[in-house]
């Protein structure tokens, strides 16, 4: 499988033609949505979905129930909960999880799904929700608002997964983005490996 990282947390999964994106939100770049034959968004914050683009894009859209989406005609929202398997662009996809992340003091969260698709690869989210199940590759949050550092390796860790490309960097600027890539790669190992918006795997 293809893994192509963009901006923040989108990613493009590719296999045998067919195109899934995961998470294309209002920060990431239009192109990853050139070709795609379905997609997958993890919860409703604008940084994981961009509606108007996706309106118009006229795929399936897999999203949790109970996300707050709006209700747009053109907007072809298909609902999933966690423990659903289903069938997206061709891949096969389970929905792991259940609820965003913690931000503080008991702000409100949200719907999140976590999704493994193929039974390889592993994209959480918001959460630090562990996939149920061994996986080739993790997509790891390496910064937000909910997470330290130390919480995110010990997910990797406990997934466990051969390869680990880290998500959810686009409020980092170039030192702390080096910061959390030496922590990584020095707690992971060789299985870890940071991928540039564009750069495939």
């Amino acid at each position: 499988m293809r893994i192509t990282k963009y901006t923040h947390a989108c990613v493009r999964l590719e296999h045998d033609g067919r195109v899934l994106v995961v998470d294309p939100g209002t920060w990431s770049e239009p192109a990853a949505l050139v070709g795609a034959d379905a997609v997958l968004v993890t919860h409703e914050h604008a940084d994981h979905i961009d509606v108007l683009r996706l309106a118009g894009l006229g795929v399936p859209v897999f999203a949790p129930e109970g996300a707050e989406l709006p209700a747009l005609p053109t907007l072809p929202v298909q609902r999933v909960r966690a423990g659903q398997r289903f069938t997206a662009a061709g891949f096969a996809v389970t929905a792991v999880g259940g609820r965003h992340a913690t931000i503080h003091d008991g702000q409100p969260d949200c719907a999140n799904l976590g999704y493994v698709v193929d039974d390889e690869v592993y994209h959480p989210g918001d959460s630090l929700h562990l996939p149920g199940q061994p996986v080739r590759t993790l997509l790891v949050p390496a910064q937000a608002s909910w997470l330290k550092l130390t919480e995110a390796i010990g997910f990797a860790r406990a997934v466990g997964a051969a390869r680990t490309h880290p998500i959810h960097d686009a409020q980092i600027n170039e030192r702390g983005l080096a910061s959390v890539n030496g922590w990584f790669a020095e707690t992971l190992g060789d299985g870890y490996r940071y991928l540039a918006p564009g750069e495939t795997a």
